[in-house]
């Protein structure tokens, strides 16, 4: 099981032996995956997903967008306590790093071209998250964000 967050100290050799290889080059090593051959680009199921590592909520189902790049990508996320945003100049264009509060996971990039409300996409790798479906929150300790879910079964 995942560490919970909120206590969360990270150890290299155990993210080694738990992450998968791909795993452990995004969130440890700041690597990009593959477009559209990743886990959750065309996911439609309804849940949250989580940093791989601490298990510090993320993004909902509720935010996420096709932007048409083949990643996951949301609008806002879960609770902005959660992501810290670095600025990024290893490419000729700066960028927006984003990163998990209390793993420091490398999760991806936040770009200004996103929907309404925020106008922002929050673009990140799959490898760096674990999906908690809907009906799995109580049970995984995430029932909090259960409420998000009810107000858009309506």
């Amino acid at each position: 099981m995942t560490k919970i967050y909120t206590d969360f100290e990270k150890d290299t050799s155990e993210l080694k032996q738990t992450l998968t290889t791909l795993q452990y080059q995004v969130t440890q090593k700041a690597a990009t995956e593959p477009p559209f051959q990743n886990e959750f680009w065309n996911n439609k199921e309804a849940g949250i997903y989580v940093d791989i590592v601490s298990g510090e909520p993320l993004f909902a189902s509720i935010h996420k967008f096709d932007s048409g790049t083949g990643w996951p990508s949301f609008y806002q996320p879960i609770d902005a306590q959660f992501i810290q945003l670095k600025s990024d100049l290893k490419l000729l264009t700066p960028r927006t790093e984003v990163r998990s509060r209390y793993a420091d996971s490398h999760l991806g990039h936040v770009f200004n071209d996103g929907p309404p409300p925020t106008g922002l996409r929050y673009c990140i790798n799959s490898a760096s998250l674990r999906f908690i479906q809907k009906d799995n929150l109580h049970t995984a300790g995430y029932g909090k964000y259960a409420a998000l879910f009810d107000k858009n079964d309506q």
